[in-house]
């Protein structure tokens, strides 16, 4: 492959792990094509223009689409590589769960594997997968050796009804292992992040993780929360995974990229020991038979709660330490530099007493 001088297509120039592999991609000089659902709002994507400027690499935006067939033909034109990561982020805050979040996943993913099928330039392909594709409720757990999931797991317990936006990560990472297994052209490798922490390239980045802060600060988990954990991972360990599967040439199948689990009480107690008691960080983790009584006022439903509160998760991300080279940043430092950023950006307001 020649890799330094072919272009090398990312989808979703705009995400929060995206222009990280963007950053990365321009900085070793590498010609990066990427995509944007609109070329008009110069706003969210003047930060990858600013790095491009100031790196050896150079970058060309391009307009796509994820429900449009053969919207990222042009994109990628003479592309060896490309690292799908364009896909609609909304855990809450949907209307109707097939339409908004699982279909434009599949479809999405459909749409950039067959262009790459009619692209004969294209030797590899990473797709941005989650861990979510691994497990669907935290009491999965309990079916596994060593109380840890890895690669060999699968998501088997999430549906359009149950848990609809893991659901529509596994659908997507099995659409792209079935159509990767129909052709012998190019080879697939599927990146399965944890909960993603760490500075932001821009403050218009939307995430999970930016809202689970924000509940921190805004008080809404002050009385407690509740009993979960989040195998978690610094964004910039997840760009270089990213890059490993890329060039790697012995990438192969799927990865867990997590640099340890922190429950959400552990998260707050981390907080608060960094940035003082004047934040309404959660103090209490609330017992389970709360959020049974209270759960459905909170949004969450009785099912819920019963298969994911109480559950301790771990992830074993040693298939990436041996074979992609990561070595994990510490995920405390990570949770304090994103809150960080957060009060930087005004995202989230600063105490003032």
């Amino acid at each position: 492959m020649n890799t330094k001088t072919a272009p090398i297509l990312v989808t979703g120039a705009t995400g929060y792990i995206a222009s990280w592999v963007i950053k990365q991609l321009l900085e070793k000089g590498h010609t990066v094509h990427t995509t944007v659902r609109d070329l008009n709002k110069k706003k969210s994507f003047a930060h990858l223009e600013k790095i491009a400027a100031q790196s050896s690499g150079s970058l060309q935006l391009f307009q796509a689409n994820l429900l449009e067939a053969n919207s990222f033909d042009t994109a990628m034109q003479g592309c060896e590589i490309v690292i799908h990561m364009a896909s609609p982020f909304l855990v809450t805050n949907y209307k109707d769960a097939v339409k908004d979040i699982i279909e434009p996943a599949i479809i999405g993913t459909e749409n950039v594997l067959n262009s790459v099928n009619r692209t004969d330039s294209v030797r590899r392909v990473v797709v941005t997968s989650s861990i979510a594709s691994t497990y669907g409720d935290a009491i999965d757990i309990q079916h596994t050796a060593h109380n840890q999931f890895d690669e060999s797991h699968w998501n088997t317990t999430s549906s359009e009804t149950h848990q609809p936006y893991p659901y529509s990560k596994v659908m997507a990472e099995r659409k792209a292992w079935e159509m990767q297994k129909a052709q012998n052209r190019w080879s697939l490798v599927c990146v399965n992040p944890a909960l993603v922490l760490g500075p932001s390239l821009t403050a218009m980045t939307k995430s999970g993780s930016v809202e689970v802060l924000e509940q921190f600060a805004n008080g809404m988990t002050l009385a407690g929360v509740p009993p979960m954990w989040n195998g978690i991972v610094d964004v910039r360990d997840v760009a270089d995974a990213h890059l490993e599967a890329a060039f790697n040439p012995n990438a192969e199948g799927r990865y867990i990229i997590s640099g340890g689990t922190l429950s959400l009480l552990e998260m707050g107690q981390i907080l608060r020991r960094h940035f003082g008691p004047k934040f309404p960080f959660p103090r209490n983790q609330l017992p389970k038979a709360a959020f049974k009584l209270f759960g459905p006022l909170a949004g969450f439903s009785k099912s819920f709660v019963e298969l994911n509160m109480g559950y301790p998760i771990y992830f074993n991300a040693d298939k990436s330490k041996k074979e992609l080279g990561i070595h994990y940043r510490n995920i405390e430092a990570s949770l304090v530099e994103h809150f960080q950023q957060l009060l930087d950006d005004g995202v989230v307001k600063k105490y003032i007493p």
